[in-house]
């Protein structure tokens, strides 16, 4: 199941992807997220410095996975694969759910993004609650985010694709 192949303002499900920084908390990390073409195909690429100034420290791009707030249900996927490129930098793959209830609260997948495109797998056995005891369930997900995350750094971070892997 395709969720987004970066073509065209809204994802493959019809939400619109959104660049975040930690500005909404006071922050001073700033960010942009452009549709841009390269090796014949069309990415969505975040650029930004992240910075922990004023106890801030992230940059993301995010996609609600259904519109008003509702769910995907993609409990029979295995879970999720992303190509991606990048400059070599750490970054983490959050997933939210019905049962995360406050702003920090996601499940966590990191993955190194380096300068030749390639398609990571993402199983959803392996994301990490952080802030949340409740346990993962892909029937529950309303949103996903790529975020550059915890440390100054300059994010450079090319998404092409994302798509539910079947079991």
């Amino acid at each position: 199941m395709l969720v987004d192949d970066a073509r065209g303002p809204l994802s493959r499900l019809g939400t619109p992807w959104r660049c975040t920084t930690d500005r909404v908390m006071g922050g001073v990390s700033e960010a942009s997220l452009s549709g841009v073409e390269a090796e014949g195909r069309p990415w969505r690429r975040l650029r930004g410095g992240v910075r922990l100034d004023n106890d801030g420290g992230f940059v993301q791009m995010g996609l609600d996975l259904a519109p008003d707030g509702g769910t995907l249900d993609l409990s029979a996927f295995e879970g999720l694969r992303l190509l991606v490129v990048g400059n070599g930098e750490t970054y983490g793959l959050h997933l939210r759910t019905r049962d995360c209830r406050h702003p920090w609260e996601s499940y966590r997948a990191a993955f190194a993004a380096g300068p030749v495109p390639a398609e990571v797998d993402f199983p959803f056995k392996d994301f990490i609650p952080h802030r949340l005891d409740a346990p993962f369930d892909p029937a529950r997900l309303r949103r996903l985010a790529l975020i550059a995350i915890g440390r100054e750094f300059q994010a450079d971070l090319w998404l092409g694709r994302i798509e539910a892997v079947p079991r």
